[in-house]
């Protein structure tokens, strides 16, 4: 069978060329790339970036180059290639765009979004410019113009979306750990402070530096909280973060990022705040929300969302409350005599998991994490200090002759109070 590509003149656009027809798009189908086209064929194209003083031109600019040097094309794959060129949805198209679009530099969602045309982009406007959209389908755009910096990322996101499956991880964790403070709360008496309670630390779930040879608890501590301010705190973030983020990304790789944020934290503490417990989400909570606004900081000028700077602000009031709160029951015990306190240090350790691996996760929408090198590379440090954290825990307490706060399991099996008898009064 002869190339499809040798049947296109030889005046075409390599790039309009290559997906004209759609016998040409089967065969992209069974590469799943784009052709790489050679460069002596750009070079007509090349010349219009550089007879531009500014080093951009418009999108309706390119739309004629793409009319006069190449064939007739769908136009539902023209605003594709339109979306792809302008990244930033700011009407203008700089060189090294131009580069990106000639090369294989493509997402998964750009080749896809080639490859079905029409079957999946229902309109050639902007997504912020369909009507007559139910509920349900406002909610996913207003979610695609939270989450996702590029219009061509937003408009196959909002036409691919089903529902199946829901967002289930985020909930599902949300729901274990209500009902984790519901139990406490009964077995304890208490809701608004259960820290502050000497049988706090009873349980199989929350992290001890004494009880660290029991692996789990470096995770599980997450389902416990202090009190009911700092689940309320860790579950509005969680919620309005972590549900959004799941609908975009899926529940393998928001997963992937909150369970490193949560073993981060705990890690952290192990090898900083080497005498504290630690309870509560934060660390996963943290990661999440950190790659979140980093993610859009870094992608400012494309991110559609309204309000986006309040929203900003509104996220860092919250996290800087709920973090104050943790230095403060840190330092500055209300129990009496102090019960050792968990650690602020979680919090740390889940944001710098965010800043790093969750950037790369979150900003690669709709690409294989493992082709990105990037991802490796921080996914390879997190690995390290894993591994330095394990070897820490197991010979630095020793090493360094750490006197830890009492814990609640007593030698015999049973439980004992942290709490000691207070001094007797003078004179007696």
């Amino acid at each position: 069978m002869p190339d499809a590509s040798r049947d296109v003149p030889v005046h075409s656009s390599p790039a309009v060329a290559a997906n004209a027809e759609g016998d040409e798009i089967e065969v992209l189908e069974s590469i799943d790339v784009l052709p790489v086209a050679p460069e002596d064929q750009w070079k007509s194209l090349f010349d219009k970036f550089d007879s531009e003083s500014s080093g951009f031109i418009s999108t309706e600019r390119f739309r004629d180059l793409l009319a006069a040097h190449g064939s007739e094309l769908d136009p539902h794959k023209l605003e594709v290639l339109l979306a792809l060129a302008d990244g930033n949805a700011d009407g203008k198209i700089c060189y090294q765009d131009f580069v990106n679009l000639m090369s294989n530099k493509r997402s998964n969602s750009f080749r896809r979004a080639i490859l079905q045309g029409s079957r999946q982009l229902k309109g050639a406007g902007a997504l912020g410019e369909e009507v007559g959209l139910g509920l349900s389908q406002r909610l996913v755009r207003h979610i695609a113009y939270e989450t996702l910096p590029r219009e061509i990322d937003r408009k196959w996101y909002f036409d691919s979306y089903t529902c199946c499956p829901p967002p289930w991880l985020i909930l599902a964790i949300t729901i274990a750990e209500v009902a984790v403070f519901m139990y406490y709360g009964l077995q304890l008496d208490r809701w608004v402070l259960q820290v502050s309670s000497p049988h706090f630390l009873r349980g199989p779930l929350p992290y001890h530096p004494k009880l660290r040879i029991q692996a789990w608890r470096y995770l599980s501590y997450a389902f416990m909280h202090a009190g009911i301010e700092h689940l309320g705190l860790n579950m509005a973030m969680q919620l309005l973060v972590g549900v959004p983020l799941e609908m975009v990304h899926g529940a393998l790789r928001i997963g992937l990022v909150y369970v490193c944020g949560v073993l981060a934290g705990s890690l952290a503490v192990s090898v900083t705040d080497m005498t504290a417990p630690v309870v509560g989400s934060s660390g996963g909570v943290y990661a999440l929300v950190s790659a979140h606004l980093a993610n859009v900081v870094m992608n400012w000028s494309g991110m559609k969302c309204q309000f986006k700077l309040f929203r900003m602000a509104m996220a860092l009031v919250c996290m800087s409350v709920e973090f104050g709160r943790a230095v403060w029951l840190r330092f500055y015990p209300p129990a009496f005599p102090p019960c050792p306190n968990p650690s602020f240090v979680a919090h740390l350790g889940g944001v710098m998991v965010g800043l790093t691996l969750g950037v790369v996760v979150l900003q690669n929408y709709e690409q294989r994490l493992q082709e990105q090198s990037l991802f490796w590379i921080f996914f390879s440090v997190y690995l390290l200090f894993v591994l330095c954290a394990v070897f820490w825990n197991i010979f630095a307490y020793s090493l360094l002759d750490v006197r830890l706060p009492p814990h609640a399991v007593s030698s015999r099996g049973g439980y004992m109070s942290c709490i000691v008898p207070p001094p007797s009064p003078p004179g007696l």
